[in-house]
């Protein structure tokens, strides 16, 4: 399933029984011009141990990237991949806009505002990837290195990205690489693979942590959707364990239904849809995660046309009202879980997910 790039990226949205849908991307806000500051964090991105780490080579679904030395100057496409630069202490350049999730419209996420500020750094520039990859603002960056190994970039962008720099891509699929081998590819591209070890670590502690204050959710199986649009009523979509928000929840403890898991295994997309014609197939689902329409009168309506419905209404999670509803401000955007989200709202995540159950 071939989506826009820029929409996938601010996170895809489909809907149960109704539509496969995007989230909405906002192209408010200008990108901010890179200070000194920023680009002085990542001139001084190493020491001898990173640079003894060099050349080296990463595989990617395009074939593979060598980069010759421990690289100055970082800048990244698609999904969050400045955050692992950002949390191991290296400002990017250049880093991609927030189009989706965004509370103050700046094109930068509030996490990622924490951190640049915590560093010293002023917005590096913003790439807006509305429309594709702008590649001459990337070039104008001047970067070393261009991380994307969560991202939709095509081998057309790869080919034109790495005129400019070694790229770091995705390992096979689009979309679909995880958080610890987003982490691990990038952290290595950038001579720091040791501190994205332990930046791994820390981030499962904290999810670990975080997720045994609420008990109830120990292994219930969730189907992550999105309502909205209106193009089939027929189909029933979710995402499968190979997208990081729903593999995110099965890594930690979360249960999958076992319609996802069977489409996630026979399925190369991050997004499938089935037919609603036979609600027996969800019968395990204990929990809907769905992103809000901003109103909640308007979610309640939703459920209820939901449990009107002579087919959907038999699925146990619908008829008993189960559904977590995420806003579609920064807590929706963080459960695409990222290195820097997870210390700024991975609780509130979890409260979130834990009210669904209490309908």
């Amino acid at each position: 399933m071939h989506l826009s790039r820029a929409v996938t990226a601010a996170l895809l949205a489909g809907s149960l029984g109704l539509s496969l849908a995007a989230c909405s991307a906002d192209d408010s806000g200008e990108g901010q011009t890179t200070s000194s500051a920023a680009s002085n964090g990542t001139g001084d991105n190493g020491n001898a141990e990173s640079t003894e780490q060099f050349p080296v080579t990463i595989p990617n679904a395009f074939g593979e990237t060598t980069i010759e030395k421990a690289p100055e100057r970082v800048a990244s496409v698609g999904w969050a991949n400045h955050e692992v630069p950002l949390a191991l202490g290296v400002v990017p350049v250049g880093m991609s806009k927030t189009t989706w999730g965004d509370d103050d419209d700046n094109g930068v996420l509030p996490w990622t505002e924490d951190k640049l500020k915590e560093l010293g750094a002023q917005t590096p520039v913003l790439f807006d990837e509305t429309d594709g990859i702008p590649y001459e603002q990337v070039a104008d960056t001047k970067p070393d290195v261009i991380l994307a190994s969560y991202s939709g970039i095509t081998k057309e962008d790869y080919d034109t990205l790495s005129k400019i720099a070694p790229v770091v891509a995705y390992p096979e699929l689009p979309w679909e690489t995880s958080l610890e081998d987003m982490i691990k590819l990038n952290s290595q591209a950038i001579g720091k693979q040791a501190e994205g070890e332990q930046l791994i670590a820390d981030l499962n502690d904290q999810t670990e942590q975080a997720l045994q204050k609420y008990p109830n959710l120990e292994g219930k199986k969730v189907l992550f959707t999105a309502f909205g649009g209106g193009t089939d009523n027929s189909k029933i979509g979710f995402y499968t364990t190979g997208d990081p928000r729903m593999g995110f929840l099965a890594d930690h403890g979360m249960g999958v239904p076992k319609i996802v898991e069977e489409s996630s295994r026979t399925s190369d997309q991050f997004w499938v849809e089935v037919s609603a014609e036979k609600p027996e197939d969800f019968q395990d689902v204990d929990l809907i995660v769905a992103y809000s329409s901003g109103n909640a009168a308007d979610d309640q309506k939703m459920i209820e046309e939901l449990q009107k419905d002579p087919l959907k209404s038999k699925i146990p999670a619908v008829e008993k009202g189960n559904v977590a509803f995420l806003d579609d401000g920064p807590l929706g955007a963080s459960a695409n879980q990222s290195p820097l989200s997870i210390p700024w709202g991975i609780d509130r995540y979890f409260a979130a997910l834990n009210e669904g159950l209490k309908a």
